[in-house]
């Protein structure tokens, strides 16, 4: 069968790998010129992410580029460090730049990528799905997978506008590299101002770092390729902040990269329409603040492979499946992630100043370790199947 899978962050190249390994020919999409740089760190906790890594044969290697993480300091206006916030908490087991993990799983694929372009139109029937791009010349396929993200072309396509299954949680982040001018050592800084949180860690093993804003706002209206109208709104969101916050916006403007979108998640009834399903944040992005999505990425993909597999290429019994097996651990992550979204970005001085407070008596309380529990629970809350031995069979 012949599937095209539009999206080559992480959740496509992922599909993409499982779907060659079980005889299948995946074709990836992608609307960027190449696979994109810069973007924040992503992190997997627990044996469901791990065991999915290292069955793919990635693990190793994800290990090895790992930001190596330790404790993340709080700190007040003038730099002063009042708590820490534990390893464990935010960065779970393993944490990567999205960008290394992607061309880790890119390297670990052996299918065919058509960069630069994107699905313009999706016509189906009941023997397949023909495709119009915006360059390549039309073709036909068995099935269709968005892996595109929050802003999916395939979603908008197939499920109609984006306004239908987006979810502002009230944050806006942006993300964009920096130089290691603090000196930072396998670690970040964390300062916030009511309704604002400004953060510095560092990456690639110190030779750089990230500056990451978030910022509590209704939803906005700009155009999500003009990325120095993004900057100027971001510019405008941190005006007067204080600590670093302005001498990092003065090195914003010279980034070679910049991330800005709306902390959101997606809330779908369904993650197929016949020969067209949805993957990832395209389908149930739990928000980029949870700590959750690459895992759910890499383990939906994981499993939907292996459904399909396992149904003998039947998209009806293997698109009901994945769903079936999914949608539990999915309700859970987005439910983590609503919560994460509130107590990160709390809204007005005395709740911010009662959760600072929180932060610096936190390494002294007995449940220290709740919420980092909380966040292991949630992601090992799916027994995954063994599907390579049903597929080796179906072979």
């Amino acid at each position: 069968m012949n599937i095209l899978i539009s999206g080559a962050s992480v959740a496509g190249p992922a599909l993409a790998y499982w779907l060659r390994r079980y005889g299948f020919t995946p074709t990836v999409v992608e609307r960027a010129p190449a696979l994109r740089t810069g973007g924040h760190a992503v992190d997997f906790r627990g044996r469901a992410h791990l065991s999915v890594l290292d069955e793919m044969g990635v693990l190793g290697e994800v290990m090895r580029q790992q930001t190596g993480m330790g404790a993340m300091s709080y700190v007040n206006a003038a730099g002063k460090k009042l708590s820490n916030m534990s390893a464990d908490l935010f960065a779970g087991d393993v944490e990567i730049l999205r960008s290394d993990l992607s061309r880790i799983l890119y390297a670990a694929t052996d299918v065919e990528y058509l960069f630069n372009d994107t699905i313009t139109s999706m016509t189906q029937d009941e023997s397949g799905v023909q495709v119009t791009f915006q360059t390549a010349p039309a073709r036909r396929f068995d099935l269709v997978i968005g892996a595109d993200g929050l802003h999916s072309t395939v979603r908008a396509l197939a499920f109609g506008p984006e306004s239908a299954y987006v979810r502002h949680l009230g944050v806006h982040c942006a993300v964009f590299p920096i130089a290691n001018y603090l000196d930072l050592d396998h670690t970040g800084l964390t300062y916030r101002p009511p309704g604002k949180m400004v953060a510095v860690y560092s990456a690639r093993h110190n030779t750089e770092a990230r500056a990451m804003f978030l910022f509590g706002t209704p939803p906005l209206a700009y155009d999500r390729h003009d990325t120095m109208q993004q900057k100027k709104i971001l510019a405008q969101a941190f005006d007067g902040v204080g600590w670093e916050a302005q001498r990092l916006l003065s090195a914003m403007w010279d980034a070679p990269d910049f991330y800005f979108d709306s902390v959101a998640q997606v809330r779908m009834d369904s993650w197929s329409n016949g020969r067209i399903a949805l993957l990832g944040d395209a389908a149930y992005s739990p928000c980029l603040l949870s700590g959750m999505g690459s895992g759910l990425a890499v383990v939906g993909a994981y499993v939907l492979a292996g459904e399909l597999a396992a149904a003998g290429g039947d998209h009806r019994v293997g698109f009901a499946r994945y769903e079936e097996a999914m949608r539990g651990y999915v309700d859970g992550a987005q439910k983590s992630g609503e919560g994460v979204s509130k107590m990160i970005v709390p809204q007005g001085r005395l709740l911010t100043a009662f959760l600072n407070q929180y932060m610096r008596l936190m390494p002294y309380l007995p449940g220290k370790q709740m919420a980092a529990n909380s966040s292991r629970r949630t992601a090992e809350a799916i027994t995954l199947k063994q599907y390579a031995l049903q597929s080796a069979l179906l072979g």
